[in-house]
This record gives C-alpha cells, sequence and structure tokens, in this order.
C-alpha cells in the first residue's frame, strides 16, 4: 500500500458571513436593452448549474472584495468586503441585474481618472449578450431598494452584428472588457474609459502582417475553436490576454498594440481524448523570464483522469516580444474529487478540490522534482469534533462513559450531551446557518434577528430542550442515537451550506487562504511536533515520519519510533473520543479528580470495557449483537495485551535497559512543553481576522497536543501496571511515578487551560441599568472602539478572543498581529506559538511563571465579568499546584497564594451577584468568604494584593513606616467588607465586620513592635462604632434582627448607638416585625426609655393608617412593662388623633376609623381597670393638647387636666354611636366643640338613632347620660317614636339594621348595671330583637326598659291609639296592663299601666266594646277573690274600679243609642253593662249582709 499525500497544514476559520446584513440594489434597465433583448432569446444561455465566486485584492493594506453569484438567484451579484485594518464589516451589497449573468464578474480598482468617489468597477455580461460597467462607491453608501444611478452605470450590448456568436469567455481589467465567443473571435471593449461612439472603443483581435497591408485588405486570422478560457496578466507593466481555445490553441496578446505575440497548439500523448477546461497564469519571474502556466485537462468519460499540467512560457524583450511554450515540467493527477479552483504562482501552484487542498513547489530542489502536499479542509476537522470521521466508531463515547459513570441514566446521558454540545459550539465546528438549518428539521422557527442575537448559553439551552421535547432523555443509548443523528444532518448542512467555493490569494503576506460559500477561513502550517505525529499516523506496518533531528543518534530514533508505535496502538484501542471523555470530565460540575479519570480509562486498557457496556451493546444500539461479536471483541481485547506485551518487550531489548528507554520518552516529553518565545515588536491592534485565525489555530493545536500528551500518559500509567510482565524495576517505577508522570501531568495541565480559553465562548456582559445598555450602543463613539463587548457570549468569540483584544496593546502582551493584512501558514504558526507561550510564561522565565501567569490572566477576564472562567482556570491551577506540592511554597515566596485566591474571592462574590439564585447563591457566597480569608492569610499578601489593579485589588492605603500584620488584615476586612456591600451581599460583609472588629484594638493602637500605624486618625471606641453599626447594618438586610439588637447594645460610641436604634425600630415597622420589642426577648438595658422615646418620636411622624400601629404598639410595651397608666395614655392619644384628623375631610374608610377609635377607648378602659381606682385616670400628653388646639377656647380652660373613667366611658358610648351611624352611611352631625364635654349628649343623636333603628344604642345613651325624671322623659321620648313605627299610616322605608355587631353596643343592662367597656364582638347575640317587625321590637325593649318608667306601656297604648284609634292592641301589651301574673286583689287598680289606665285610654277614645268587656272581666276576677281576701272585696267601688270613667262609658253608650248610631250592639253592651254593675252592687250587699250577721 502506498502511502498517502503527506499533510502541510490544516484550515482555520477567519470569519462568517451568515450573519451579513445585504443592501439590495437594482441596475436600472434602458429601452435599447429592451428593444433587442427579443432578437438575441435564442442565444441566451441556460441558469446557471452551479454557484460561481471570486475575490479581488486592492489597496495598501489590503482589502478583499467577495463577489458570488448564487445559482438560485442568477441575475444577482453578493457583494462582501472585509480589511485587516478594520472589524469585520456586516453589510454586504446586493446587486439585481435585469436578467440572469455570465458566471463570470470581474470587480477592479477604478485606475480610470475620474474615480473620485468611486474607488472600484465590475464588469459583467447578462446571457442575453449586454455588457455592464458599474462604478460603485463604499458599500455602506447605498439605501436599500433603490436603483444604481444611470451616471454609475456604463451599458453596451454586445450583439450588435446578426452574426455574433454567444459569448463563452469573459475577462476584464479595469477600463478594458475582453469577450470570448463560440466562435473563437476575441473582442476588446474600452467600457468605461472610453464612449461607445468614440473611435478605438471596440477592437477585434486579428492578425495584420505588413504583407496583407501592402494587398489593401485586411485578412482575418483564422479562427480556432470555441473560447474556452481567458486569463489578463501583466507582464513587466505591459497587459497580456492568454486565450485557450477548445481545440487546444494557447494564443497569447498584447493588449497595447492588440497583436498576437504566441499561437501553440497544446498535446498530451497520454490524453488523447481529454477537452481543455481552464487556464490560470502565474506571475512572472523577471530573474527567469518565465511565466507558469497551468491548464486543466478533463476526459469525458472518467473524472478521475482530471489532470493539472504545469508549463513555463519563456519571454523575451526586444524589438518585439517573444514567448516560447516549454514543454509541461510538472502534472497534478486529481484522481478523486473534482477541481473548484487553482491558483498559480511563479514558484508554487495550489489545487483546491471538494475535499482537500493540493500544494506543489514548482521549483525543484537538489535537481528532485518536490512531492506534492496537501491541506486538510475544515469538513475534516468538523468531522472529527462531532466524532463522524470514518476513521473511528462514534460508539465509543458510549463504552466508556458507561466504563467510566456506575450509573446507568442519572450522569451518562447529561454528561454525553454535554459532550456534543460543547463540540458543536467550539470555534471552528460551530456555524450559525449550518445550525439554524439542522434546526429547522426539528420544526425550531426564529427570525434572522432573534437567532444571531442568542447567546451561547441560550444556544445550548435551546438544543437542550429540543432534546427533551424529542423524548431522547430516556436511556443512554436512546441520546446517543439522538445526537449521532443530529450530527449527522448537522454535517450533511455543514457541507452542502458551507461548500468551498475559491482560493484566496494575498501576495502581500503569502497568506493561502479559503472563501466559502458563508464562510471565509486560512490554511496553516503544521507544528513541528504535529509534523512528526502526522507522520506516524498511518497505519502501523507503515510508520514513518519526518526527520528527528532532534533525537541524538539513530539507536535513540528507533526507540522513539517503537515508543510511539505502543502510545498509537493505545489510541487505536479507545479511539479519539477518549480526549472528548476526558475533556468534558474536567469540565463537569462536580470536576471529577484527574487521577480517577486516567485510573477508569487505564482499567478498560487492562480489563477491557465494563459488564453494563455489554448489556448496552446487547441492545437496540448494535442490532444483531450476538455472542459472535462478543467472542470477537474479547478477541480483539486480548491481542491488544499480547501486541502491547511484545510491544514492549521489544522495546525493553532495543533499549536493553528501561531506563534508556525511559530517557527517550522524557526528551520527546520537552517538545510537549509550550516554548518560550522571546520575540518583542512594537505594540498594536490587531484585526479582527487575524484574530479569529489564531484563535482557531490555537484550538486545533491545543487538541493535538492534549491528546497526545493524553495518550503518553495512559502509555507510562499502562507500564506502570505491567511492570511485572515486563521487567521494569523498582527504581524505573518510581521515576515514572516521580518524574515523568507529573511532567506529563504538568503538560497537559497548561495546554487544557490553553484549549479551555481557545474553545469556551466568553459569557455574556451582565447589564445592571440603562446607561450600561446605553453605552453599548456606541453612540458618538469611534465605530472600532469597545465594539468587542457587542460580542461577548457569542459562540465565535472565545476567552482567547477577549484576551488577545485587550492584551495586544500591552508591551508585554501577544503583540504579534499584524494589521496590514493576512497572515501566510508560516506566521499563523508563529503566532500560536507566541500566544501559547504568553499564556504559560507570560514575560517571565521563572519555573512557577504559569502560576503568576494565570492571575494576570484570571485579571483580564475578571475586568470583562468572566467569572466562571476565571473560577475554573484558578481551581485548574490550584489543583495542579496543590498535586505539585507548591502551594506551601506559593504562601512563603511572592504571595501567589494570596493572590489567586483573592481572584477566587472576586470572580465568586461576581457570579453570586450577577449569575445565581437561591441555595447556589449561598453556598457561592460561603465560598467567597472562604477566599477573601485564606487570601488575608498568606504571608506577604500585602505586598502581593498591592499590585494588582484596582478592578481586582483593594484600595492602597499609605501608612507611616512598616504596617503590622494585624492592621494589614484590618484594613483588608474593611475592604472586604466594603466589596460585599457593593454587590449588596450583607452576609459576607457582616463576617467581614465582625472579622474586623477582633482586630481593632492592636490594628489601631500597635504594639511597639511596629513604627507606624494606620492613617485613620481616629479612636478605637470611634472606629468600633463604625464597624458595630456596619454590623447592625448588615444583620438587618439578613433580617437578623436578635444579632442587630446585640450590635446596637455592644456599639460604645453612644451616637452611634442611637442612630442605629433609632434605624431598628424604623426597619421593624417596616418589615412587620416590631412586635418583637413588646415580647419580651431582647433586653432593654438601659435602652427601655429610649427605645419609648423613638417609638413616640416614630409614631407622632407616621401615618395613623398605616400597620402596625405604632400606638397600638405603645400601649403593648407599658403593659408589658406593666405601666398602666402610660398604656391607657398612649393608646387615648391614638383614639383622639384619629378623631382629630379623620374629621379633617371626607375619608373613604370612615367607619374603620371610628372602629379604630372604639378599640382604643375599649383598651384605655381596660387597662385603666387594673389600677387602682385612686389612680384610674390618664395623666395629660403633650400631643394630646396639640389636639385641643381647634376646640372652643373658653371649654378649653375649663376642662379638667386629666381624664378618668367616667369620661372614657362615656366617650366610649359616644364613639360606639357614631360608629352604627357610620356603617349606615351616616355621617357624624355632632361637632367637637358640642361634645367637648362627654358629661352629656343631645337629644337628636338619640332620635337619630331611633331613626335609623340602632335601638340598643340609643338606650345605652339614654341610659348614660340621663338620670331621674330626665331618664323618664327620654325613655317616653323614645317609646313614642318607636310606637308610631308601628302604625301602618307611620310606616316607612326604613327597616331594623339586622347588624350581629349592634348587639355590643348595649353597654347598659336591665337592671341597671354599668358594664360599658365590653368587646364589641363578646356580646351573646340573645340581646338581639326576637323578630323584625316592629311590634316585635317594641314587645322586647318595652319588656326590657318598664322597669325604668312603669308608664311606658300606658305611653305605648296611648300613641297607638292617639294615631289611630281603631288600632287593634296586640296581646301582649294588653296583658303588661292586665299583670295576670299574680293574683289580683285590687280590682282594676295597681302600677300606673293598670286595667284602669287601659280602660280609661278606650273609653277616651271611643274603644267602648273594648272597655265594656275589660271591665267585665275585672269585675269577674273581683267576684271569683277567695274568702281569704274578703276584706279587700270591701272597699269602696270607686277605689276598685274607676267609677267616673264607667259613668263616662255609660253616658257615651246612651249617647250613641240616642243618637241611632250602632243601636242594638250599644244595646247590649249597656245591658252587659247593666248587667255587671247590677251582680256587683248585690254581691256588696249580700257581703255586707253577712258581715252584720257575723257582727251580731
Amino acid at each position: 500500500m502506498g502511502r498517502r499525500m503527506p499533510l502541510a497544514g490544516m484550515e482555520t476559520s477567519v470569519m462568517a458571513n451568515d450573519s451579513v446584513e445585504f443592501i439590495g440594489v437594482s441596475v436600472p434597465s434602458s429601452s435599447s436593452r429592451d428593444a433587442s433583448i427579443t432578437s438575441v432569446a435564442s442565444q441566451a444561455t441556460t441558469s446557471l448549474t452551479e454557484d460561481h465566486a471570486s475575490c479581488v485584492v486592492v489597496g495598501d493594506p489590503p482589502t478583499y472584495l467577495i463577489w458570488s453569484i448564487r445559482k438560485i438567484l442568477p441575475h444577482v451579484v453578493e457583494l462582501l468586503e472585509f480589511s485587516t485594518s478594520n472589524e469585520f464589516r456586516r453589510i454586504g451589497l446586493r446587486i439585481a441585474f435585469p436578467e440572469t449573468l455570465h458566471p463570470a464578474v470581474f470587480v477592479c480598482k477604478n485606475e480610470i481618472s475620474s474615480s473620485m468617489g468611486h474607488p472600484f468597477l465590475m464588469y459583467a455580461v447578462t446571457s442575453s449578450g449586454f455588457a455592464y460597467c458599474l462604478k460603485l462607491r463604499n458599500l455602506s453608501s447605498y439605501v436599500s431598494y433603490s436603483a444604481i444611478p444611470l451616471d454609475e452605470v456604463v451599458e453596451f450590448n454586445l450583439q450588435t452584428h446578426p452574426d455574433n456568436k454567444p459569448v463563452t469567455s469573459v475577462s476584464a481589467i479595469s477600463g478594458c472588457l475582453v469577450i470570448g465567443r463560440n466562435d473563437g473571435s476575441v473582442s476588446c471593449y474600452k467600457l468605461g474609459s472610453l464612449d461607445q461612439h468614440t473611435p478605438g472603443f471596440e477592437h477585434e483581435l486579428r492578425d495584420d502582417s505588413g504583407f496583407n497591408r501592402l494587398l489593401g485588405f485586411i485578412s482575418r486570422v483564422k479562427l480556432a475553436g470555441a473560447v474556452q478560457d481567458m486569463v489578463i496578466s501583466e507582464v513587466c507593466g505591459r497587459q497580456f490576454l492568454f486565450v485557450l481555445h477548445s481545440d487546444g490553441n494557447l494564443r497569447v496578446w498584447d493588449l497595447s498594440c492588440h497583436s498576437r505575440v504566441l499561437n501553440h497548439s497544446m498535446n498530451i500523448a497520454t490524453m488523447a481524448e481529454a477537452r481543455f477546461a481552464r487556464l490560470w497564469v502565474g506571475q512572472a519571474n523577471t530573474d527567469k523570464s518565465t511565466i507558469s502556466l497551468a491548464i486543466l485537462y478533463k476526459h469525458p468519460e472518467d473524472l478521475s483522469l482530471e489532470t493539472i499540467y504545469i508549463y513555463s512560457l519563456r519571454f523575451s524583450w526586444g524589438d518585439r516580444v517573444s514567448l516560447l511554450l516549454e514543454p509541461s515540467t510538472h502534472s497534478i493527477p486529481l484522481n478523486q474529487g473534482g477541481c473548484l479552483d487553482v491558483k498559480l504562482a511563479y514558484d508554487k501552484i495550489w489545487v483546491l478540490k471538494d475535499n482537500a487542498l493540493i500544494f506543489l513547489d514548482l521549483l525543484a530542489s537538489n535537481g528532485h522534482s518536490a512531492e506534492a502536499q496537501c491541506y486538510a479542509l475544515q469538513e475534516e476537522f468538523v468531522a472529527d469534533q462531532l466524532f463522524q470521521s470514518a476513521d473511528y466508531s462514534s460508539d465509543a463515547v458510549l463504552w466508556i462513559t458507561h466504563s467510566i459513570f456506575s450509573s446507568a441514566k442519572d450522569e451518562v446521558v447529561p454528561f454525553i450531551s454535554s459532550i456534543f454540545v460543547r463540540r458543536l459550539l467550539q470555534p471552528g465546528v460551530y456555524n450559525e446557518r449550518v445550525l439554524r438549518a439542522t434546526l429547522l428539521e426539528y420544526s425550531r422557527h426564529w427570525t434572522d434577528s432573534n437567532f444571531q442575537s442568542m447567546t451561547s448559553d441560550e444556544l445550548k439551552q435551546e438544543i437542550l430542550s429540543l432534546i427533551e421535547d424529542e423524548g431522547a432523555t430516556g436511556t443512554p443509548v436512546s441520546i446517543y442515537l439522538w445526537w449521532k443523528t443530529f450530527c449527522t444532518h448537522y454535517i450533511h448542512h455543514w457541507c452542502t451550506d458551507n461548500a468551498p467555493s475559491f482560493i484566496l490569494i494575498d501576495n502581500t503576506s503569502a497568506a493561502v487562504g479559503l472563501v466559502r460559500r458563508n464562510s471565509v477561513s486560512l490554511f496553516r502550517c503544521l507544528d513541528n511536533v504535529e509534523q512528526l505525529l502526522d507522520g506516524f499516523s498511518g497505519e502501523l506496518d507503515e510508520l514513518g515520519g519526518p526527520d528527528i533531528d532532534w533525537i541524538g543518534n539513530d539507536s535513540d530514533s528507533e526507540l522513539l519510533f517503537e515508543v510511539l508505535r505502543c502510545v498509537i496502538s493505545i489510541s487505536r484501542r479507545l479511539g479519539k473520543t477518549t480526549l472528548a471523555i476526558f475533556y468534558e470530565s474536567l469540565m463537569s460540575t462536580p470536576i471529577i479528580p484527574f487521577g480517577e479519570i486516567v485510573g477508569k480509562i487505564l482499567k478498560i486498557l487492562e480489563n477491557g470495557y465494563s459488564s453494563s457496556v455489554v448489556m448496552v451493546k446487547r441492545s437496540d444500539l448494535q442490532a444483531g449483537y450476538g455472542w459472535e461479536r462478543e467472542l470477537a471483541d474479547k478477541k480483539n481485547f486480548r491481542k491488544f495485551s499480547i501486541d502491547m506485551m511484545l510491544s514492549l518487550h521489544t522495546l525493553c531489548k532495543k533499549g536493553a535497559s528501561w531506563g534508556r528507554v525511559l530517557d527517550v520518552i522524557e526528551s520527546f516529553l520537552k517538545y510537549f512543553v509550550p516554548r518560550k518565545m522571546s520575540q518583542k515588536v512594537q505594540p498594536q491592534t490587531s484585526s479582527d481576522a487575524n484574530t479569529s485565525i489564531l484563535v482557531h489555530a490555537t484550538s486545533q493545536i491545543s487538541k493535538v497536543m492534549l491528546e497526545s500528551a493524553l495518550d503518553v500518559l495512559l502509555f507510562l500509567n499502562y507500564m506502570v501496571s505491567a511492570s511485572g510482565q515486563i521487567g521494569l524495576l523498582h527504581d524505573d517505577t518510581s521515576r515514572i511515578k516521580l518524574e515523568l508522570i507529573p511532567m506529563i501531568e504538568e503538560i497537559i495541565c497548561e495546554w487544557h487551560i490553553i484549549n479551555f480559553l481557545a474553545i469556551t465562548p466568553s459569557e455574556s456582559a451582565a447589564v445592571e441599568d440603562f446607561s450600561s445598555q446605553l453605552s453599548l450602543l456606541q453612540i458618538d463613539t469611534y465605530g472600532g472602539k469597545e465594539i468587542w463587548k457587542g460580542k461577548l457570549g457569542k459562540c465565535d468569540f472565545t476567552l482567547a478572543s477577549l484576551l488577545l483584544l485587550k492584551m495586544n496593546s500591552s508591551a508585554e502582551g501577544p503583540v504579534y498581529l499584524s494589521t496590514k493584512c493576512l497572515l501566510n501558514p508560516q506566521d499563523i504558526v508563529l503566532a500560536t506559538q507566541n500566544f501559547t507561550s504568553w499564556i504559560i510564561w507570560g514575560s517571565s522565565r521563572e519555573p512557577s511563571a504559569f502560576l503568576n501567569t494565570s492571575t494576570e490572566l484570571a485579571v483580564v477576564l475578571l475586568r470583562h465579568g468572566q467569572y466562571d472562567a476565571v473560577e475554573y482556570l484558578l481551581s485548574v491551577v490550584k489543583a495542579q499546584s496543590q498535586n505539585e506540592k507548591t502551594s506551601h511554597c506559593m504562601q512563603d515566596a511572592d504571595g501567589g497564594w494570596s493572590i489567586m485566591h483573592h481572584l477566587l474571592g472576586c470572580c465568586q462574590l461576581g457570579q453570586a451577584h450577577y449569575k445565581l439564585h437561591g441555595p447556589l447563591k449561598e453556598r457561592k457566597v460561603h465560598e467567597a468568604i472562604c477566599s477573601f480569608f485564606r487570601a488575608s492569610s498568606g504571608n506577604r499578601s500585602f505586598q502581593a494584593l498591592q499590585s494588582l489593579p484596582h478592578e481586582v485589588g483593594f484600595s492602597s492605603f499609605e501608612s507611616t513606616g512598616c504596617v503590622s500584620t494585624i492592621a494589614w488584615k484590618f484594613h483588608y476586612y474593611q475592604w472586604s467588607m466594603q466589596l460585599f456591600e457593593q454587590y449588596n451581599i450583607s452576609k459576607g460583609a457582616f463576617e467581614f465586620a465582625l472579622a474586623a472588629l477582633e482586630l481593632v484594638e492592636e490594628a489601631v493602637s500597635p504594639k511597639d513592635d511596629y513604627c507606624g500605624i494606620l492613617p485613620f486618625n481616629e479612636s478605637a471606641i470611634t472606629v468600633q462604632g463604625r464597624l458595630w453599626a456596619n454590623v447592625f447594618k448588615f444583620a438587618l438586610d439578613l433580617h437578623q434582627l436578635y444579632d442587630a439588637y446585640c450590635a446596637i447594645i455592644s456599639n460604645p460610641d453612644e451616637e452611634s448607638k442611637y442612630i442605629c436604634l433609632r434605624r431598628f425600630i424604623i426597619v421593624l415597622y417596616e418589615c412587620d416585625a416590631i412586635k418583637i420589642l413588646c415580647c419580651g426577648e431582647l433586653p432593654f438595658i438601659g435602652l427601655a426609655e429610649k427605645v419609648e422615646q423613638e417609638l413616640v418620636w416614630k409614631a407622632e411622624r407616621s401615618d395613623l393608617l398605616s400597620r402596625p400601629s405604632l400606638y397600638k404598639l405603645l400601649y403593648a410595651f407599658e403593659i408589658h412593662r406593666h405601666n398602666w397608666q402610660k398604656a391607657a395614655s398612649y393608646i387615648y392619644l391614638y383614639s383622639a388623633r384619629l378623631r382629630t384628623e379623620g374629621a379633617l375631610g371626607d375619608n373613604q374608610f370612615s367607619s374603620s376609623l371610628v372602629l379604630e377609635r372604639l378599640n382604643s377607648l375599649s383598651a384605655a378602659i381596660n387597662a385603666l381597670h387594673l389600677v387602682h381606682p385612686d389612680f384610674a385616670w390618664i395623666e395629660p400628653l403633650v400631643e394630646r393638647d396639640a389636639i385641643q388646639i381647634g376646640r372652643d377656647d373658653t371649654k378649653s380652660q375649663k376642662q379638667h387636666s386629666y381624664i378618668d373613667m367616667k369620661q372614657l366611658e362615656n366617650e366610649f358610648v359616644l364613639t360606639s354611636s357614631e360608629y352604627l351611624l357610620s356603617l349606615a352611611n351616616i355621617k357624624w352631625p355632632f361637632t367637637d366643640s358640642r361634645l367637648s364635654r362627654v358629661q352629656e349628649a343631645p337629644s337628636e343623636l338619640v332620635d337619630l338613632l331611633v331613626q335609623n333603628n340602632f335601638y340598643d344604642m340609643a338606650f345605652s345613651v339614654i341610659i348614660r347620660f340621663w338620670r331621674d325624671s330626665a331618664l323618664k322623659r327620654e325613655l317616653e321620648r323614645v317609646f313614642t317614636a318607636m310606637s308610631l313605627k308601628c302604625c301602618p299610616s307611620r310606616l316607612g322605608s326604613s327597616a331594623v339594621l339586622n347588624d350581629p355587631r349592634i348587639n355590643s353596643l348595649l353597654l347598659i343592662s336591665p337592671n341597671g348595671g354599668s358594664d360599658v367597656h365590653g368587646s364589641l364582638d363578646a356580646l351573646p347575640t340573645s340581646q338581639q330583637t326576637d323578630g323584625n317587625g316592629h311590634w316585635e321590637t317594641l314587645e322586647v325593649y318595652l319588656e326590657k326598659y318598664k322597669g325604668f318608667n312603669a308608664r311606658l306601656p300606658l305611653i305605648v297604648v296611648e300613641t297607638l291609639l292617639r294615631a289611630d284609634s281603631q288600632m287593634e292592641l296586640p296581646l301582649w301589651l294588653v296583658l303588661m296592663f292586665k299583670d295576670g301574673r299574680r293574683p289580683k286583689t285590687w280590682g282594676m287598680t295597681g302600677e300606673e299601666s293598670n286595667p284602669a289606665s287601659l280602660f280609661r285610654l278606650y273609653v277616651e277614645y271611643g274603644r267602648y266594646t273594648e272597655a265594656t268587656h275589660l271591665l267585665l272581666e275585672c269585675m269577674e276576677s273581683f267576684a271569683s277573690m277567695g274568702p281569704a281576701d274578703i276584706i279587700n272585696r270591701k272597699r269602696p267601688f270607686s277605689v276598685c274600679f274607676p267609677y267616673n270613667a264607667v259613668q263616662y262609658l255609660w253616658c257615651k253608650i246612651d249617647e250613641l243609642i240616642r243618637s241611632g248610631h250602632m243601636v242594638d250592639a250599644c244595646e247590649k253592651l249597656r245591658n252587659l253593662l247593666h248587667g255587671a254593675l247590677l251582680n256587683h252592687m248585690k254581691l256588696l250587699k249580700v257581703e255586707g249582709d253577712d258581715i252584720l250577721s257575723a257582727v251580731a
């Protein structure tokens, strides 16, 4: 098997143009074109079958203009401009022509005299034969949807003659357009430089000999085959046109005189049927007077026979130009893959195929032809990164992951997804347009602006959510298969949408680039180690490689070959997925220890895959996997083990001892260490393009280095594990463990950091306010400044990009990138070496330089908000330093330990502030606190931290003399406290404030050992007071109220203490926790009076409606202190303020305000009940006096200076009335001046209460404020009003208010009790009226209050009969007069409301029937008296019965009879009355006779 073509380099991505915003303009159509287009329609070519593109390099520094024609838009030319001296412009120009274009479009610098304002010219030819010359302005000056002005467009019809053949080839330079036709003719047009009607505008290239001129006619040149290709090339200042015809004729024309200088017929004997396809002309070599030509030959049937032949055209100058075509010197068979583009120089040629870029040096070395080399395209890199390469199976990702993790799902599933996502979004793999096209297959749609604005984190979340929606997270096999399918689609779109277009050569810098459909990239050479490893990347039995000039002798080279053979065997066994799993293990959370990962991978080499892997293989992942395949796997494993043993024994035998083998390995490992570069150049700003090149190249080289170093590490560990089988001595084993393995681990750590910086996207900027967002707009600022801020968070802007942009202007940074042109392949590698040298070594050459440089990198990243990256970077360095047992040295040497933990604390603090929430934030805050404390504990930390920039270091301070460690720590703790306070993280500020307090005494008053003190100019008490105030503040922020109060009582500064106390009360009030002042849990050590004063101060200045009420708090505060009088005073003051301020205006919460007053008065009464009756009064308060200002002056002077229980109870009753009226939406009609003396109440209040059916409250007011006869009169008035409501003619629309709270307002019991301070909700509902009707209400209250006035029933009946004399009185009311509850012995006599009174009312109001029946009832009752009451019957009739009323009744009945009104009824009544009186007289006579008989 022949060896493959050696690899010369790789493609590195520069930029993608998928986010370019194109400005669409159109070319105006002329009338002449419209008239003639139909005549040439048959000659028009068909639509384009493929995309066409090219590039022109103009200016110094060069500007690169890329034009392209898409086959889907064959009439549109897209222009894109970029330059290394400026940021990549995201604006392009899309020019729409009237019809389909010829594939060849030429853009060149405008060298015509009238080029001001139009730096470029574009030549284009349409399919119908119209040529255009466009004078182009700067691309950004065009306006979308506009037409190019007519004065900037030159149009010419090429089909002026009917015999003109179709155009087959086009070429152009500034001011000249050359057209080649199907008949072999070639025409030149001075399009753009001369007017179309000017002589000399058009020239047809033909042979003009002197003999023909003498004959007087001009003969045309014998036409050759159709023009296949044309190239205009400048040779020694003269323009020559090279024309390749389809029949193999090659002709060269001198455009200055339009004469032919060469006519040669090409002939290839070995390719008889080949056809000539393309022609390329290289630069002229003036030293050798040669011009290189390349011609592509295609076989019509076998595309694999395509070959490019290189010729040398020798030229000489004299009287005439002489050209001689020499035989072909080189040929390049293309084999597989078609030719896409060729670039030719005088000494080299580049051939672009769809799978590689072939490079050939045309200058022979030592008489031998140079061997062709190839550059790997990015497709290979993308496939390798996404495990889609044909060289190895991607299933190893699943096998190794299963072997590392014990869990089959919880750990494997997210781990696999993380591997793929990280690789998908890294530079060189991620392409915006490709990813969007892939996601569209899964029905994920976005607008252009939305997708372009997404950060790397957002893209990651979007992809992971897609996996969730697809249901692919069930098992490790399902997630792996989903990713495998997704990556297959992604690579398909990558190869389709980003296919190679043409080669870009910058002659200024010898840069070699590749323009793709939506990206631009450059090619780089291989690093020395890459060249060495590539030489051994073929089959094991064909190992070869470059010369190893750094090995001492041939025997050592042979040993190294054997070592590499073993390393490659291990790599082949595990596959290339090992690095991905290793890297992801280090990036996972939590980080898997380095040694644990290596140990688990080593077990796979020793024992094969775990049993869980076997189960997975038997699953659906590999259909048809049976015992035969399993046995084959075991056979392969045994074969690997045996081969490794044999190889190791062979290695030891060739080296004669393991010591010599280890020496070779150690020498080899030294070349993995990043080089120390010492080049120094002037500081300059690198370009956007070159920065992208460098970042991608660094990621590629670091990946190779990291992968190779990991393979060597596994090989060394494998040797140690098999030491007994290969005869490895104890000393050799110890050397491997103590020297070689730590050495390679350090190398892996360094390259891991480099790779991490190169592929990890930067974090998005944390924008906190509007001003920060506004600053990102870059309004009225230079466009090149701070544009990178908008790139933060994007996939193509990594941490390395940020480091380069921010450090290139530093004399100590990697200032090696040119801004004038693109980098050539060698410079890219050199720049990468400089960059990696700066990352690892910085400007130092110390053994621990990487530790110092890592802090420098962390400072830059931290300054720009890359908190996660800083934490990871320092964590890796910290772990490596601990493995190397250098942490103690760091503390003792230069303060590196302190700087590291200080920066860790800063980044952890930033993470907690900007990114985390909940428990994660609390944990990160705790880590930041620990980091800052560790930073302060290192030796020489003061000097080290002082050297940090002010953005990440603590503020420097001046000191007199030397500063003690205690004083410095004290200052550092204060700075840390302020830093946490700045980030609004009170937990850390609280801890450092307490830590600083512990050092105050020693820091402010240093011992005699130190000659200087900190410039506080403050006493220890002042400093302690300030710090305790800070402790108090932070404790309040943390809602640690008891700690805050302890800080108050611990504060030695009295002024600060009282300020904190006031703030404490305010905060307690605002957070609704002020009740803790009254629960007795806080010790008021000498602060009780001050607390009371602050509460009073706060209460006087607070809104009365705020909750909780401070007056209630004062009440509870004094109650807890058993100060009943003061408690009553504060709560009464609250009630007074409510009354005064509530009366200032109409308040929509008036009822609630009155209820508050009512409850306050009740509380005041309850408090005074706890005081001895002799002291049950309220002391006068200042604010209470102020409340009385609006009252009448005379009454104010007479008012007592105190308020006793009686006044409180009176006010309570009045306030209760006001509350009930407010519930009925009745405004309180009485002013404070009228009710200023609560000894009396207006009768109008009672009338208002009765009118609104508040009877309980009305009777409470009456019984409270009236006595004796006045009480009886007021009761009579009330019952008169109540009686009138029972009259049908007097019923109004008002109804009894059925509110349970009304019951609580009955403060006076029927028996005259005086319990007036009960709770509003505590009284039983039995006091409510028995019914809802007026009669029931009247019955209840009449029964309840007739004991206060016996005349009340009489008043009620009289009122009713007066209102309606014919009204039927209710039975219960009549029974009140009859008083049938006890035996009657007095006839109709009794209390004021007796039957006689009712009888008189009946008679008075004409109720004769009721009067007669009442009299008869009483007489019967009188007559039925038993013998025991016989003596009572002997009383005179006038005493027992109302004689006058009876006589009046008799007279009235007689009058009715005489008047003839109701004669029958009246006669009946008179007869009844007569009979009753007669019987009564007889009874009296008989009893009188009995008495006489008894006496006798």
